[in-house]
Formats: structure tokens, C-alpha cells, sequence
């Protein structure tokens, strides 16, 4: 008996120990190298595990013409383009008005921070910021490294600054994006008919390339960028970070350009930079730019097909045509956002959606009635999309579901093929994106012949009312009788209670 007590006592012990030095494991500084090995323990915070929606924007001079495309800085200078002979027609020959010209017109005087980020928490965003540096080379935070920034040309005010701590003051992560590669043979600086040519405007337009350097198709450049080009294109993100500590930090694609250990030197020096500010942070990428488990997947106007075992990003703009603030804008639906985001949701996956300021500093009122919108609709069903897993499957459905697919379809007969899934402790959300006409939603998953369901359904009830809901087990299908009055306006969810055993 004393023999059998003692052995228990030193179990006891050593499982103690063992905790402790899983703790003190976990919680361990990693000091990252710049290669992809070292890189490769970087493991994803569960904050950004429970994060689904986040808001940035696209807001740089490129706001100002708002004519067809965020690229037009780029199109602007290429003949036969439609937006050059747009720009020649409007403000005249590049030579006598070039981007830079932009610029000052660029005044942002309605710009409020702290309204913006409001609006955004109103939304329903849990991260936000702006973009920080666009592919036309104009930084938009008070910069040491360059004078063509917002802070001392165009608003005269450091955009990222403001918008880190308006977004951190409101509880939300601070995020900020950057695309500075993309400038590299942005501009024709071989091309002495225009402006970009000039080398007093090198800092903007970026070092003389030759002719046909950049590869649209390809996403390639020939020659690729010197070790000047990739040194400034470092340092400009360790400014970054250093002065605003974003808790993510964003990448367009067309990364590949910039050499393999500037990369990696960046990586280290963000997750470094971290464990001293006393945090944990995301990084993004898109296709192959970084390597696999070293930072996190984004795709753009897309997602995936079905749900994956690790989590991921998809960008996105309320505007079908264009990233930045254009004259003839054609908004998403916020029905559609809304089927966007429970879709991405269930596939494990996160929305980064992006809006269009006004170069004068005002959002939209099409884009600010979507937004509050769909945070009306998180207000009332948020519980099945924050903090929340993918289930065993995705929902019921198409595989492949074809962009638009998700967007103006009420008032049919809601079937199978509109439902999603996410789950949370011992409940899970069977979230319909239809109203069904007769009132009755049936959910083939969840029927007693189901083979993905295995524990017995306890309760049955519905995010934002407060009726009784009536329900059936059927063989083929749950059948569940939904109340008279809707909850919201959008989708819907149902909220089910299982037995406690693995989901």
C-alpha cells in the first residue's frame, strides 16, 4: 500500500515536470535564421485560427483619376492602352503630366482614422488596415527612406500610422499589406517621352530598367531586380514593422522577383521582431513566394474547393471591376459577401475584404451601407462564424462553386447544395444560405442515415429568434420546420446541440 502510494506520488511528480517543460517549451523564444529550415517552426497563432473577416483598402494618387483599374499608374504609360488614351485626353501628354502629377491631388481631407476603424468593428472586422505601399511606389506611412510618402506629400498625414492605432484603440489586429515589388519595371524609365525617365523622380518611379523588363503574362522580370533594388525593398518592411508592430503583414503575389534570402531575411526579422514586442504574428503569401509552413496561404478573388486541414486567406473586393475607388463602380451584394464569407468559413479559410476611399477621404455610402450591413448580420450570427472549425465536411453542395454562384439567388427553393457547416465546443451550425419557400430546411448530413454525423442530435435551435423550433430526424434528412418571422435577412443559421463526443 505505502509502495503503490509513493509510485503515485512520483507519477504525480514527473507528469508535473513534464507539463512544466511543455510549458516552458511552448512558450520558448525561437531564434529564427533566415533559411526556410529554421523559418519552418513558425506555427500559426490561434488567435488568427479564430479569425475570420478582416477590412483593408486600396487608397493611394492611383484614387484620384478612379478611372477602371488600381493598375492605371502601369496602363497609363503603355501605348495603345485604353487608359493612356484616356489619360492623354483628360490631363495631356505624359511628358507634361505624369502620376507623380497625381500626387497633389491627392488630398484626403476627410480622412478620419478613428471613423474609419469604427465603421470596420461595426462591420464585424476582427483585423484591418490600409495598404501600406501600392505597386506605384508612394509609401503611405511617414517614411525616413523615402520623401514620396503621405506624410509629406499628397494628405501630409502618416495613413498608417493613424489607421494602426484607430484599429488597435477599437480591439481589432492591425494589418498592412505591401506590394512594393510589383514597382519594380512598374514604370517605362527607358521611355525619355515621358516623365519616368526622369531621374529626378527615381525615388517614385524606381531605378532605369530597359525596355520590355517587365512581363505581365509571366509575372516575371528579365532582367530581375539588383541587390539595390532588393536592399530597399528589405528596408522599407523593417521600417514598417519597427515603427507600426502590424500583427500581420500582407504580400501581393509576384514575390518570387525578389531574391531568395531577402525573403527569408524578412520572415526571420518579422517573427524575431515579434517574440520582442511580445506577440504573436501572420504573414501571408500567394502561390509559391514562401515556402510551405513558413508564413500563411492567400489566395485573391478565389477559394477553395473544398475545406483544408490548415488554415488560409482569400482577398477580395466589394467592387466586381476594381480594388481602388472608381467612377463607375459595380458593388458586390451584400447578400453575396455574406455567402462569400460562410463559404471560405466552413473550408477553414478567412476573408480579407478590401473597399474603395474616395481620394478626398470619403468611403463610399454604397460601401458603408454593405458593411454595416453585414455586421448586422455577424451581430445575429457571428457565434457560427468567429472562434469557430471546419466540421467533417464543408456543407452540402457543389465541389466547385463558380464566382457569382453565391450572389443573387434568393427566393429559391433551398436545397442541399446551400448549406454550410462550422462547429464550436459540442455545437454545430448548419448555416443555410436560402430561405426555403415552404419553410422547411432539409439537411441530408444530418438525417439518421447519415455517414458523416455520429453523435445523437439534442437540441435544435436558431441564431437570432427566440421560437421553439420544431424538428425531425428523418432517415433520408434532418427536416426542420423554421418559424414564421426570419431572424436576418441573409443567411441563416441553424444551431445544434450533439452529444459530447468528438465533432
Amino acid at each position: 500500500m505505502i509502495k503503490k502510494y509513493i509510485t503515485s506520488a512520483l507519477l504525480s511528480v514527473l507528469l508535473g515536470a513534464c507539463a512544466t517543460k511543455e510549458t516552458v517549451k511552448q512558450t520558448a523564444k525561437i531564434n529564427y535564421e533566415a533559411n526556410w529550415e529554421s523559418l519552418s517552426q513558425y506555427e500559426v497563432p490561434e488567435w488568427w485560427k479564430n479569425t475570420k473577416f478582416g477590412i483593408y483598402f486600396h487608397w493611394g494618387p492611383y484614387s484620384v483619376p478612379a478611372h477602371e483599374t488600381e493598375w492605371y499608374s502601369h496602363y497609363m504609360y503603355n501605348p495603345g492602352n485604353e487608359v493612356r488614351k484616356y489619360h492623354e485626353e483628360t490631363y495631356g501628354p505624359l511628358n507634361e503630366f505624369g502620376y507623380k502629377d497625381f500626387i497633389p491631388m491627392f488630398t484626403g481631407e476627410h480622412f478620419n482614422a478613428d471613423e474609419w476603424a469604427k465603421l470596420f468593428k461595426e462591420a464585424g472586422a476582427q483585423f484591418a488596415g490600409p495598404v501600406a505601399e501600392h505597386a506605384d511606389g508612394f509609401a503611405m506611412w511617414d517614411s525616413d527612406l523615402t520623401h514620396w510618402d503621405a506624410k509629406e506629400m499628397g494628405p501630409k498625414r502618416d495613413i498608417v500610422g493613424e489607421m494602426a492605432e484607430a484599429v488597435k484603440k477599437h480591439d481589432m489586429k492591425f494589418i498592412a499589406t505591401y506590394h512594393r515589388h510589383w514597382m519594380y519595371a512598374w514604370f517605362p524609365t527607358w521611355d525619355k517621352t515621358t516623365d519616368a525617365a526622369d531621374k529626378k523622380y527615381e525615388g517614385l518611379y524606381g531605378p532605369y530598367t530597359p525596355k520590355g523588363t517587365f512581363n505581365m503574362a509571366k509575372t516575371k522580370s528579365d532582367p530581375l531586380p539588383d541587390d539595390k533594388f532588393n536592399e530597399e525593398w528589405l528596408a522599407r518592411l523593417d521600417e514598417l514593422m519597427e515603427k507600426y508592430q502590424p500583427d500581420i503583414i500582407w504580400f501581393d503575389n509576384r514575390m518570387d522577383i525578389i531574391g531568395e534570402k531577402y525573403r527569408q531575411q524578412f520572415l526571420a526579422n518579422y517573427y524575431n521582431n515579434a517574440q520582442k514586442w511580445g506577440k504573436e504574428v501572420v504573414c501571408t503569401y500567394k502561390f509559391h513566394d514562401l515556402q510551405e509552413g513558413t508564413a500563411v496561404l492567400d489566395l485573391e478573388r478565389s477559394r477553395m474547393k473544398e475545406k483544408q486541414p490548415f488554415v488560409w486567406l482569400t482577398d477580395d473586393s466589394v467592387d466586381w471591376k476594381a480594388w481602388c475607388h472608381i467612377n463607375d463602380p459595380k458593388y458586390k451584394t451584400t447578400n453575396r459577401l455574406i455567402d462569400f464569407l460562410v463559404d471560405v468559413v466552413s473550408k477553414n479559410g478567412a476573408v480579407l475584404l478590401n473597399i474603395p476611399p474616395k481620394a478626398n477621404g470619403e468611403i463610399p455610402q454604397e460601401v458603408i451601407t454593405r458593411l454595416k450591413e453585414m455586421g448586422k448580420w455577424l451581430n445575429t450570427n457571428g457565434e457560427a462564424i468567429y472562434d469557430t472549425r471546419p466540421w467533417k465536411i464543408f456543407g452540402e453542395g457543389p465541389q466547385e462553386i463558380k464566382e457569382g454562384h453565391l450572389s443573387e439567388h434568393k427566393n429559391k427553393e433551398a436545397v442541399a447544395e446551400d448549406i454550410r457547416f462550422t462547429t464550436k465546443g459540442d455545437y454545430l451550425y448548419a448555416i443555410a444560405l436560402d430561405w426555403p419557400k415552404d419553410g422547411i430546411l432539409k439537411v441530408k448530413s444530418l438525417g439518421q442515415n447519415s455517414e458523416v454525423l455520429s453523435q445523437e442530435l439534442l437540441q435544435v435551435s436558431m441564431l437570432g429568434s427566440n421560437k421553439v423550433i420544431e424538428w425531425e430526424q428523418e432517415k433520408e434528412y434532418l427536416k426542420v420546420q423554421l418559424p414564421e418571422d426570419r431572424p436576418c435577412e441573409h443567411a441563416f443559421v441553424i444551431k445544434l446541440k450533439l452529444s459530447p463526443q468528438d465533432l
